[in-house]
């Protein structure tokens, strides 16, 4: 019987230990870099490689995202680096949990704006649960919650989401 054999993976071997990127919330942070994949065995381009590029053509300045993934920031930007590229400024915000303390998305079931809205939820229901996690009670549209947010009074502990 033949043999199956998978394609390697492309990497990139790292020639340093780590690499400092500064985030909006959580300052200096030094992570560290190790070899890379670039390309999967099946010849797909690996997210690493593909977020660094992607950002760099769109121009991206700022890259907000949850702060579990915080850990990846200094890979990416010394990826970036080697491409020629500036860091983008991070921004790692807490996550939204479910009652159980587990982060919500929806590959785990966590209910999506369609759906709270077949629930009978209004657009402005939701805004105003996000705007209260947020600490802006009272809130009910985008524009309202655009005209009073300053990132500096986020919270900085994760956000339970009741009623998932």
């Amino acid at each position: 019987m033949a043999e199956l054999r998978r394609s390697p993976a492309l990497r990139l071997r790292a020639d340093v230990p780590a690499h400092t990127v500064y985030d909006r919330f959580a300052g200096r942070y030094t992570g560290q870099v190790d070899d890379t994949v670039l390309t999967r065995g099946d010849g797909v381009v690996a997210y690493n490689l593909a977020v660094v590029v992607d950002d760099a053509f769109q121009g991206v300045g700022q890259v907000t995202r949850g702060d579990d993934l915080l850990s990846s920031a200094p890979r990416q930007a010394w990826i970036g680096s080697l491409l020629g590229g500036a860091a983008p400024e991070y921004v790692h915000v807490p996550l939204a949990l479910n009652g159980e303390g587990k982060r919500l998305a929806k590959r785990d079931g966590a209910v999506t704006l369609r759906e709270r809205l077949a629930r009978g939820e209004s657009q402005a229901d939701v805004i105003g649960l996000i705007a209260t996690s947020l600490g802006y009670p009272g809130v009910r549209s985008l524009p309202e919650l655009l005209g009073v947010f300053d990132p500096a009074t986020m919270p900085r502990k994760p956000w339970i989401v009741s009623g998932e």
